[in-house]
């Protein structure tokens, strides 16, 4: 039979590559330092490759083992959710979950749904955190996060994803610019507008610069917002437009007086969100009856007429 390492010895690993250090990666995995130093040696001799450059000082794994660290963190993550499906006789969701939630959607989502959640599973220990779209999803692959909730990722091979909701997407505009007098405006009147939008990571710089190629409008180079909360401040101040999600402007706009929302005409003016997870998890059920009851709290929460803007907070 070919060689296979132990997990013991993927954790000694993992836990070497993320400290960087053989003692404090003895403590973490709690065993001494020569028991994981000999266990590390002995994976390197038993695979034939160095995984490890050893420095005074410094410890930095190979280009091979910085790739086998990372299937090691996903091979670990599907031994965690077996333990999880062995206790899910007990629990329906597991014990535990890791939730990885975009900061554009999450914040203002989750304050309906947790209540919800934890009438129904008191037993399930929810960890939650909270990123850029692009951070979660490597989170997501590596095995560091169980699930994400989110628009869905662009690799189907890897996530599957599981849709809740269609958020509107509206344009924020200060409430003296000319076009702050209508309520639907054509893509094209952005024409030669200034456009803000979320730093590097954030799908919605993604959106931002379709519907700037689209409209001819010009995306700001010389800032990027941290938040929408900083997007908006900035459009307060007349300092160009910036696309809002409809969750955001009901939880953080009903008293803002300097910026007005528009609805965009011949642009979708809208994202799907969703939870999404590996699609080699063992916990797919755990997942997708998250999801359904995320579908049915945002169906309460999105209620609206076609068209309309979404009532204050």
């Amino acid at each position: 039979m070919p060689f296979r390492p132990s997990h013991r010895q993927l954790e000694y690993l993992v836990a070497l590559g993320e400290t960087g250090h053989f003692g404090e990666a003895a403590r973490r995995c709690n065993v001494s330092q020569p028991t994981l130093s000999v266990q590390v040696a002995l994976l390197e001799k038993q695979l034939g490759a160095q995984l490890i450059e050893r420095a005074p000082g410094q410890i930095t794994p190979t280009p091979v083992g910085a790739e086998i660290i990372a299937a090691a963190r996903i091979i670990l993550a599907g031994l965690d959710d077996i333990k999880v499906l062995a206790a899910s006789a007990r629990s329906h969701l597991g014990g535990v979950m890791r939730l990885g939630v975009v900061s554009s959607f999450g914040p203002y989502f989750l304050p309906y749904l947790l209540p919800t959640l934890h009438a129904r599973h008191r037993e399930l220990k929810l960890y939650i955190r909270e990123d850029r779209p692009r951070v979660l999803e490597q989170a997501v692959q590596a095995g560091e996060v169980d699930c994400g909730l989110g628009q869905q990722p662009d690799d189907p091979d890897t996530f599957c994803f599981q849709p809740i909701c269609r958020e509107v997407i509206y344009l924020g505009v200060h409430r003296d610019h000319p076009l702050a007098r209508q309520t639907v405006v054509p893509v094209e009147a952005l024409r030669g507008e200034r456009l803000l939008t979320l730093g590097r990571g954030h799908r919605l710089l993604d959106d931002v610069r379709a519907l700037a190629s689209l409209s001819g409008a010009t995306l700001t180079d010389d800032y990027e917002g941290t938040s929408l909360d900083a997007l908006r401040q900035m459009v307060s101040i007349e300092m160009g437009l910036s696309l809002f999600p409809e969750l955001y402007v009901r939880s953080e706009m009903a008293r803002e007086e300097n910026v007005r929302l528009l609805r965009l005409q011949g642009w979708p003016g809208e994202r799907v969100i969703g939870f999404y997870w590996r699609r080699i998890s063992a916990r797919k059920a755990h997942f997708e009856a998250l999801a359904s009851l995320g579908e049915a709290v945002a169906r309460d929460l999105l209620k609206r007429k076609d068209g309309e803007l979404p009532p204050p907070s």
